[in-house]
Order: C-alpha cells, then structure tokens, then sequence
C-alpha cells in the first residue's frame, strides 16, 4: 500500500512540476535550473561562447553560468548533443519532432527556432511547450528510479517478513524510519503521523532523488530539478494545501481569532496569521530553490577560473595553474553540494512535517479550562 501511494504521489509531483516547466519558455533564465558544473563539459562549450562572442579566446563567464543553469531542449555531453523530443501545442495542432532539426540553433523549423537552448517562435508568438526538455526528464528519470527501488523493498519486506533487511532493505530501512519516526512522528504526534508518512518519505526522496541527479555532470544527470523555481513552487504549494486541508478548528481559531490576546489586537493579529499562511509555503519555496542554485553557480564560477587564468597565461602554464588552484575547490564544493543535496531534502520535509504537526494540532488553553 505504501508503494502505491509513493506510485501516485510522484506522479503527481511529475505532471504538476512537468505543467509549470512548460510555461517557462518566455521566462527569464535566472529562474530556470540548472546543470551542474564539470570542467570537461565547460571546456566543451567554452569554444561555443568564445565563438558567440566575436573573438577566438574570449570567455564571457556570466554567459556561460547563464547557460548552464538554464532549462534546454537538449542535452549537452562535451563537444557532443543529445536532442530531445520537442512537443509544442499552437493554434489547436501538436507538432512532435526532435531537437536535432534546428542543428543546435543554426537552423529554422517549420517556424520555430532555438534560442539559448529553448524553442521559440520566429515571429515571436505564444504558444505551449510539452516538450521533454532537460529538467522533464531528469524528474522521469527520478520517478521511475525511486519506483523501481520502492517496489523492490516492498516485494523483500512479503518475502522475507521479519527477518533482518538485505540489500536495498538494509539501505533505504533506516532512512524510511528516520523519515517516520524522528520527521513525522516527532512533529506530527503519535497519533495521527501515519497518514502523512507517505507524503513525507516521498517528498524526502523525490528532493533527494532529484538533488543528486544534478551533482552527475555528465549524462543522464545534469538537470538539477530542485534549482528550478517552479517545481519548489509546486511542492510548496502541495505542502501548502495540505496543511490547510488538514487544518483543526483550533488552528482556524487560533488564526482568525487567536485566544489569550486582547480583544482590541485580535483584528491585528487575524491579519498576521492570515499572511502567515502564505509566507511559510513561500520561505519553503525560495529556501529550497537558492541553496540548490547558489551551490551550483559557484562550482560553475571556479570551473571558470581555469579558462580565466588559461587567457591571462596565454598559455599551457596560465591553464595549468588555473587547473591547480581550481580543482581542489571545486571538489571541496562537490562534496558540500553532496551534504546539502541530503540536508535540503530533510530541512523540506521537516518543515512541511511541523507545518503540519501545527495545523492537525489540539490545543488546551487555560481560559478554556476556566
């Protein structure tokens, strides 16, 4: 049964999130996620931006950051590209083709064309993009990943019922309980925690899942779901709904007309919680989505020290200096990015365990009691 629910509940989070994404074609990329930094794959688009730059040499850092945290209709591995399916609804027809036809942005498609990796119109107009871009099929790839494990444990747990966990059991047994007992159990009370266990071990692995994903800096890694704006929205907004679905009447109460205050600052203090509603969805939301895509931004600036020093060296030796100082950052920066990719998912589901906790709480006041 547990299977089946996390089945449902990372679906859910696919077709919401997938939704989101594909209105993001005409947003900016500052709000997009992002490709985790590897010296091979920078050095393999570095020529790209010098070219696009005018000038053989020339390295525009922002340019690159900005392309590499930015969603794509295609995967970039080195010199080489792997096209994805493009799948645009218009004017009431679904056009279907693959990325290759535009020849990584040189050339025009039945009226479409590629800008900074995305599908847009020539002429400029609106439409909407289905398509399977990077970060889609980072979350498809998650999905089917953390299905395949859950239904695997759970088929051991039938075979084997009470005897000590083997394999994938043995690994993914005391994360489970972690996630039941010391993140529902601690913040929702004993007696209600098990309806939402489900929930919370799947947020906890699907932001894990996806998180770790977008450490891999080569293919089928790269499309670090969580530095996407848009998807922490969506998880934010289930949580959200969630909590307030669930919510007692002490909770209600407690925020249009909170006992043990002065009558007079009621009205005030309605107001406050009311807004409170919303601030604790949205802090969940930006937390999220900046750690995720701060860590990553600056892996990618130190992997351009290597090309900055590379220029004002001229030559091998500007490069191998760059490369000396650069690598021990960046790996000190990949293993802090790998402890974040943990703690992110456990702050996430904390929070939305406690919001919960506070929503499905009963609460005795002493002028109730009087």
């Amino acid at each position: 049964m547990l299977s089946i629910r996390t089945l449902f509940v990372i679906i859910g989070f696919y077709i919401s999130s997938s939704c989101i994404l594909a209105q993001e074609h005409h947003s900016t990329t500052a709000t997009a996620p992002h490709e985790p930094a590897a010296a091979s794959h920078v050095e393999g688009t570095a020529a790209a931006h010098a070219t696009h730059e005018g000038g053989e040499g020339e390295f525009n850092v922002a340019e690159m950051i900005l392309h590499h945290i930015a969603d794509a209709n295609e995967f970039h591995v080195g010199p080489w590209t792997i096209p994805l399916p493009c799948i645009i609804y218009k004017d009431g027809k679904l056009d279907m083709f693959s990325s290759s036809v535009f020849e990584h942005g040189h050339k025009e498609y039945n009226g479409y064309k590629l800008e900074h990796g995305r599908v847009k119109t020539v002429d400029g107009s609106k439409f909407t993009d289905l398509s399977i871009t990077k970060n889609v099929f980072t979350m498809l790839l998650a999905a089917l990943v953390l299905c395949l494990i859950f239904f695997s444990v759970a088929a051991a747990y039938r075979k084997r019922p009470g005897q000590a966990p083997k394999g994938l059991q043995s690994v993914f047994e005391p994360l489970i309980a972690f996630v039941s007992d010391d993140i529902a159990k601690a913040n929702i009370g004993e007696k209600k925690y098990m309806r939402y266990v489900p929930y919370l071990l799947t947020l906890f692995f699907f932001i894990l899942a996806n998180n770790l994903l977008g450490l891999v800096p080569f293919f089928p890694g790269g499309g670090n779901v969580t530095g996407n704006i848009a998807v922490t929205l969506v998880l934010s907004v289930i949580t959200f709904i969630m909590v307030n679905v669930s919510g007692s009447k002490d909770y209600w109460g407690h925020i249009f007309w909170m006992p043990g205050v002065p009558l007079i600052l009621k009205p005030l203090m309605a107001i406050l919680e009311f807004i409170g509603i919303f601030t604790k969805p949205f802090a969940l939301m930006i937390r999220l989505f900046a750690n995720i895509s701060a860590g990553h931004i600056i892996i990618l600036s130190l992997v351009s020290l290597i090309f900055i020093f590379g220029k004002m060296g001229q030559n091998a030796v500007g490069v191998a200096g760059g490369v000396a100082v650069t690598v021990p950052f960046v790996l000190f920066m990949n293993a802090i990015e790998l402890f974040v990719a943990f703690l992110q998912a456990y702050i996430f589901t904390m929070l939305s365990a406690l919001f919960i906790g506070m929503a499905v709480e009963e609460h005795h006041h002493a002028e109730e009691h009087h």
